[in-house]
């Protein structure tokens, strides 16, 4: 017998930024044998789940889809829409625009990289100055992560478009919404993005593997001049195909398939405004006790502006590389398991809550408690009050 008593048998909550929880009606929909590819419902769904997803990206335009995951994604679009040798601006406020611009140079692209570091949304002021200076337009696109999965910043996609407007600078504007797109709000054609980039694993609620690139006629325009597309990345036949092989290049994604037709069903009978609003809900619930916890001094929310802050993933640091620590005895102990602080120097003291995709109110009650319990049991500083401050934004 030991006298120390394991709390984390049952289900275990994986509250990471994504992969996030799957519902039971996604699970069921793809435990299933594989179907005919060649004849029935599988090719016959395919025109109304890719304008499911038009309707969650709110465009009117196109979507290829890819097996891949948002890396992939990346490179889709990239190679699509940027020749090697042309210029890419990348404004980071994390590590995932660091990654997005790699990938350009990677494809041979030459990047401009302005980086506002890991804590500051972007100073529209300082793009605007990067873009004014290029007066030939060497710039052909700007890649902008609109929520960064490692600093949980939201970046201000509208005003940016507006910024480009303005300056009559004709890049462009390519969002990244993996983290964002069915948490966020997000409307892609009255923002005025040309490209969007996301993946089925987090608001999508899906397990990981596909990735999305909805486009515009301006970037169709611009994939028309490109001297050359590879023919697995080319998004050409994906969003407009002659036969059901070419949504995929080949096989299709069978059950991912399904999963995801279970996934916006539940999105649209919800209704992506509802989405967006209790994820919003929910987001200031545990800004709220993150805020008192930081009363104690050992807690700090990356994000000190509630207006940058994602509704869909809370970026934390705990002083004296506590975070690893707290993160280990929420799963251990408590059977809950935490975001790891990924892309942060000090990355023993951060540590991220995912909220985003199949939550409700009693699950980030239940998040909050096990992080207050973890608190607790290593006798970190911290404010009283917590979960009951979260409980009155709920309840209001």
């Amino acid at each position: 017998m030991t006298n120390k008593v394991s709390l984390a048998q049952g289900r275990e909550y994986l509250a990471i930024p994504g992969p996030s929880v799957m519902p039971d009606a996604v699970l069921q929909a793809m435990h299933r044998p594989s179907p005919n590819i060649y004849d029935g419902e599988l090719i016959e769904m395919m025109p109304a789940l890719t304008n499911d997803l038009k309707r969650v990206a709110r465009t009117r335009h196109n979507v290829a889809i890819y097996i891949a995951n948002g890396h992939g994604t990346w490179e889709a679009v990239l190679s699509n829409v940027i020749a090697p040798g042309e210029t890419v601006l990348a404004p980071a406020s994390g590590r995932f625009t660091h990654g997005w611009a790699e990938m350009a140079d990677g494809i041979g692209a030459k990047v401009e990289l302005i980086d506002f570091g890991t804590a500051s949304a972007w100073d529209l002021d300082k793009i605007a100055d990067t873009l004014r200076a290029d007066q030939d337009h060497q710039i052909k696109a700007v890649l902008a992560v609109h929520v960064d999965t490692s600093s949980s910043i939201r970046n201000d996609i509208p005003g940016l478009r507006k910024l480009l407007d303005d300056l009559g600078h004709p890049a462009l504007l390519m969002a990244d919404c993996i983290a964002s797109l069915g948490c966020d709000r997000f409307e892609m054609d009255e923002w005025g993005v040309d490209v969007m980039v996301s993946a089925c694993q987090k608001g999508l609620m899906t397990p990981a593997g596909m990735g999305f690139a909805f486009f515009n006629d301006k970037a169709q325009a611009k994939r028309a001049t490109m001297p050359r597309v590879s023919q697995y990345w080319d998004w050409q036949p994906r969003a407009n195909p002659d036969l059901f092989y070419q949504y995929f290049n080949g096989t299709a994604p069978t059950h991912h398939l399904y999963g995801l037709r279970a996934a916006l069903d539940l999105i649209h009978a919800e209704g992506i405004e509802q989405v967006w609003a209790r994820h919003e809900h929910l987001a200031k619930a545990i800004w709220k006790a993150c805020e008192t916890w930081s009363e104690g001094g050992a807690l700090h929310l990356n994000v000190t502006d509630r207006a940058h802050r994602s509704r869909a993933v809370t970026s934390l640091r705990l002083s004296d590389g506590r975070g690893t620590p707290l993160r280990a005895f929420t799963e251990n102990q408590l059977g809950l398991t935490l975001g790891i602080g990924l892309g942060m120097a000090d990355y023993d003291g951060y540590f991220r809550l995912g909220h985003m995709g199949h939550v409700n109110g009693q699950m980030i009650m239940a998040m909050l408690g096990g992080v207050e319990t973890a608190l607790a049991a290593l006798d970190i500083p911290r404010g009283t009050g917590a979960l009951e401050a979260a409980a009155t934004v709920l309840a209001a």
